[in-house]
């Protein structure tokens, strides 16, 4: 019973559109209806500034943690993973169930996960991912770049269930990113400005 609770809540609360509230709430914008369309942080910058660019990022990055904390706080941890209701809680923030299906692109949220169960990790992906977007200004880039290094650190880690769960956000970061990557190629994707 209470594995099935934690499934339900953990999609749940990645289901929770940040973008979509912020916007809304304090700005009275749909920021589906601007920029790329999409309901996470970058999109979030874009169209609404620094500050609701960081409140969102936050939030996001919360979801994933506080998921990743469900088995913990149920007693269960010994029968559902913390790394598996947090990646439950990215599918959530990738097609959420408040939002029509159509959310996010799993970078912030897989992020909180990692922040939960592989701190470590976490911060090496926040430097990796800070370095590579001040030398290509691409956003969708270093996410790509900061899930392909997870990877690789969850394999040097030899934590078998944290190379599967870490692979598969990854793929989830980099799928979510294919038209970041057309435009990339086709030397259309825009620049950050501020670094």
């Amino acid at each position: 019973m209470e594995i099935a609770l934690i499934i339900i809540v953990s999609y749940l609360l990645g289901s929770i559109p940040s973008g979509l509230i912020v916007g809304k709430a304090f700005y009275g914008i749909d920021i589906r209806e601007h920029g790329s369309g999409n309901l996470g942080g970058t999109n979030t910058f874009r169209t609404l500034g620094k500050k609701a660019g960081m409140i969102v990022t936050a939030a996001d990055i919360l979801k994933g943690t506080l998921a990743s904390a469900l088995p913990i706080m149920f007693g269960v941890d010994g029968q559902i993973d913390p790394l598996i209701a947090g990646m439950i809680a990215v599918v959530g923030h990738m097609y959420p169930v408040f939002a029509n299906f159509k959310g996010g692109k799993a970078v912030a949220t897989s992020g909180g996960v990692l922040l939960a169960c592989a701190p470590v990790m976490f911060l090496v992906m926040v430097v990796v991912f800070l370095l590579s977007l001040y030398i290509t200004k691409f956003v969708s880039l270093s996410s790509i770049i900061a899930s392909i290094v997870a990877v690789i650190y969850a394999v040097i880690a030899k934590e078998p269930l944290l190379i599967i769960v870490v692979s598969l956000l990854s793929l989830f970061v980099i799928y979510r990113h294919r038209a970041n990557i057309k435009r990339i190629i086709n030397k259309t994707e825009p620049k950050i400005k501020w670094m």
